[in-house]
């Protein structure tokens, strides 16, 4: 294993989204904008890169038996410290996307990342993991946000880029979309990047 390999994997191979299909509650319910996306994605990534540190310089010292607890714990006081600092520093972005920002402590993405590779692996390679998988998790919720918000409100970040006569798409912000755009922008990743690698 050495350092891209693990980047391959967390914006490819083993793509949160788009290949594990790991943290669908907060990838349906916040994209509706670019930029909630954006901030999910950059929280979800601080806590999976303070977590994994912790948790590979810890996992000599964590009984077997308590582990799941433990990195619970781990991934509580992380997410606790981000909410605090977007409650502080981004309060409009931390009240848009509300419950999901304490929800990221039972994200199976991070504690999976815990336990099959924080627990096993040096703290080199789990930092670069958890910088690898929270820029793959970060980049797919970018693009499903900025597609369903093109297409429901004709802006991306918040820039009108259709102009105001553009029939907008209404259940493209609704959930409804956020599943059709998913389902879409899966097929695309599957066939074309994919494909890509395999040849």
């Amino acid at each position: 294993m050495n350092f891209a390999t693990i980047l391959k994997n967390g914006f490819v191979k083993e793509n949160p989204v788009f290949i594990q299909f790991l943290g669908m509650c907060p990838v349906l319910a916040v994209t509706g904008t670019a930029t909630n996306g954006l901030g999910m994605g950059l929280a979800t990534t601080a806590v999976l890169l303070g977590s994994n540190t912790v948790i590979s310089l810890l996992k000599s010292l964590i009984p077997n038996k308590i582990r799941i607890p433990c990195f619970i714990v781990v991934i509580a006081t992380f997410v606790t410290m981000t909410g605090m600092i977007m409650n502080a520093y981004f309060p409009v972005l931390f009240d848009a996307l509300g419950i999901f920002i304490p929800l990221i402590v039972v994200n199976c993405l991070i504690l999976g990342r815990a336990e099959t590779f924080a627990s096993k692996n040096s703290t080199p390679f789990s930092i670069v993991d958890g910088l690898a998988m929270g820029a793959g998790f970060t980049v797919a919720l970018v693009v499903l946000g900025a597609v369903r918000e093109l297409f429901g409100s004709g802006s991306v970040f918040g820039l009108n880029l259709l102009g105001d006569a553009y029939p907008s798409a209404a259940i493209m912000i609704q959930p409804p979309g956020a599943f059709l755009a998913l389902g879409i922008l899966t097929a695309i990743f599957n066939v074309v990047i994919l494909k890509k690698m395999k040849s």
